[in-house]
């Protein structure tokens, strides 16, 4: 009888030793809504792939629009959709907010080109100021690169807003990745007819759908992959939300 018992007590025990364990690895449910231009969005952009990398307890949120630059985002409506959300608040532990511009803020793209020196980084820090007032993290990212070559070597026309973003992200305290510096080693890496293979379309593809700054499914993969590997360098508290 007493054997029985004792044989009872140690599997009671064991089984409430597994259950604290599978409780203590739960995760708590959270948010990451995306915020920026074409290089994200659905469609032509990595955002949707870099959701697929996220376990189940995230809720992500693809709010990446064509075509929008820091200025253009919020004057046409999009950035008050996002702080609806903030303050919506949900059941959720946390809500990060995925920021990253540049490319439609560079000169010649009227209505949605930015000063570099003046608008582009007084765009970042209000977006800052604003998640966090509102509850949530913020996190900046320097612009995905494009893909242009000359002379065999990638063209690095968007460094001077990676450089914005970097100090605003100093200036502020917030968690900064280095999306352009990684992508463009890969790209660099690659050489201009590999590069050439992570657009939405081929060269010489019917209704001009081939560029250097758009991606298809093979370079949305790629960059999401990348992007998985720079959260656990410089968003650590989200990393244990990222699958395998």
């Amino acid at each position: 009888m007493k054997r029985q018992l004792t044989h009872s007590l140690i599997a009671l025990l064991f089984m409430s030793g597994v259950a604290s364990i599978s409780h203590a690895n739960e995760l708590a449910p959270v948010r990451l809504i995306l915020v920026g231009d074409s290089t994200l969005a659905s469609g032509n952009g990595y955002g949707d792939e870099m959701c697929k990398l996220l376990k189940p307890d995230v809720t992500c949120i693809n709010l990446a629009r064509n075509g929008r630059s820091s200025g253009s985002y919020r004057s046409e409506g999009s950035w008050q959709k996002v702080l609806e959300l903030l303050e919506a608040r949900g059941n959720f532990a946390a809500t990060w907010v995925w920021i990253e511009f540049g490319h439609n803020d560079q000169p010649g793209k009227p209505g949605r080109s930015t000063d570099l020196e003046t608008e582009f980084p007084a765009n970042l820090t209000s977006y800052v100021d604003e998640v966090r007032q509102r509850g949530g993290e913020p996190v900046l990212a320097t612009p995905l690169t494009r893909r242009s070559f000359k002379q065999g070597q990638l063209v690095r026309d968007l460094d001077a807003w990676a450089d914005a973003t970097r100090r605003v992200a100093h200036a502020t305290q917030t968690q900064l990745v280095e999306l352009l510096a990684h992508s463009s080693q890969q790209v660099q890496a690659m050489g201009q007819e590999e590069a050439d293979t992570l657009a939405v379309a081929p060269p010489g593809s019917a209704g001009n759908r081939f560029d250097r700054t758009h991606i298809g499914p093979k370079g949305a993969k790629l960059f999401a992959r990348s992007v998985q590997r720079l959260i656990h360098e410089s968003v650590p508290d989200l990393a244990p939300y990222l699958r395998d």
